[in-house]
């Protein structure tokens, strides 16, 4: 599991490779990831965006940016999280990703970024 702290925001990722929605042979590999968002600091805080940066092993990037997150901008108060499931599909077997996230402190309405630590997609038989 990845971890990265920003502002008191504790960002946790774990990645799931996804045999059942892959294709091998046609070079798609489906990766799901499971983010957990820690509020640590003393307000709450909204996630407002995401911003994404995908590589795949061709070293080929794309960016993927929106609002929130599967559809939803949690409030997340002091000492609590929000937890979400979500997937990228890559067209090699190992790929990276990390972003940002887009908060907002609700006390004072001060946006700010949050790091999303960098995180390693690999199938699991390349780990042989």
């Amino acid at each position: 599991m990845q971890t990265k702290v920003t502002e008191g925001v504790r960002i946790s990722v774990e990645v799931f490779y996804q045999p059942d929605y892959s294709q091998p042979s046609s070079g798609e590999f489906m990766f799901a990831y499971r983010i957990t968002i820690t509020n640590e600091s003393e307000y709450a805080v909204k996630l407002l965006r995401r911003h994404w940066n995908i590589t795949d092993a061709n070293g080929i990037t794309r960016e993927v940016e929106g609002e929130g997150v599967v559809g939803q901008q949690p409030v997340i108060n002091p000492g609590a999280s929000h937890q979400y499931v979500s997937g990228s599909a890559l067209k090699t077997e190992i790929g990276k990703m990390s972003g940002t996230y887009t908060m907002q402190r609700l006390f004072d309405n001060e946006k700010f970024k949050v790091h999303i630590p960098e995180f390693q997609m690999v199938a699991p038989y390349k780990l042989n």
